[in-house]
């Protein structure tokens, strides 16, 4: 009885034990990533079919949890082969000197509830910016082990003169081809996994 007693305040005294890190990796099949350009009087919407991404961090401690998201810049798809041959070129991605798009995270702030500002360094065309992404959790599935999955959102603006995609075109009536700001638009899927 002695010795039961003993081991009760000896677990009641001790510091709670920290979270363990976990490893999320990005399920390509169930997250999309996608912009949106003004083209003429209209917009063009594309997509990359081809990324990986892995969060390493705890719900209890999301400020020290770290991101990262590698998009093969010439999976670009905006429906029309000739565009997107245009797009993978030096006038824009150029893909073969600057094959990857790359976010990896500096800071994870919280924001309110579900939501965090994800500040980081975005590299793309050879380019290396500081950003911040607003990121909001739009669910969660909780298995016997915990979170196991995690689906986030994130919907931004971005300038792509700041990464040095400045080709455009002048219209005889008037006006640009295209337009500067790019509208990101990220939905995620991320797998808890073992490290």
């Amino acid at each position: 009885m002695r010795t039961t007693a003993l081991a009760v305040a000896v677990l009641i005294a001790a510091p709670p034990a920290a979270a363990v890190p976990r490893i999320y990796e990005v399920d390509r099949g169930r997250s999309e990533v996608a912009f949106l350009i003004g083209h003429m009087i209209g917009k063009v919407r594309g997509r990359f079919t081809r990324f990986t991404g892995r969060i390493e961090g705890d719900f209890d401690n999301a400020a020290a949890a770290s991101v990262e998201l590698v998009i093969q810049a010439a999976s670009i798809n905006t429906a029309l082969p000739r565009r997107d041959d245009h797009l993978r070129g030096s006038d824009f991605f150029d893909v073969k000197a600057h094959p990857e798009i790359l976010f990896r995270s500096e800071k994870v702030a919280p924001r309110g509830k579900d939501r965090y500002d994800v500040t980081g360094i975005l590299t793309m065309r050879g380019v290396a910016k500081k950003v911040v992404l607003p990121v909001k959790i739009l669910r969660t599935d909780l298995g016997a082990g915990g979170v196991d999955k995690i689906r986030f959102g994130v919907a931004t603006t971005l300038d792509r003169r700041d990464f040095g995609i400045v080709w455009n075109k002048v219209l005889e009536t008037g006006g640009v081809l295209l337009g500067d700001e790019v509208a990101v638009e990220i939905e995620l899927e991320a797998v808890a996994r073992d490290k």
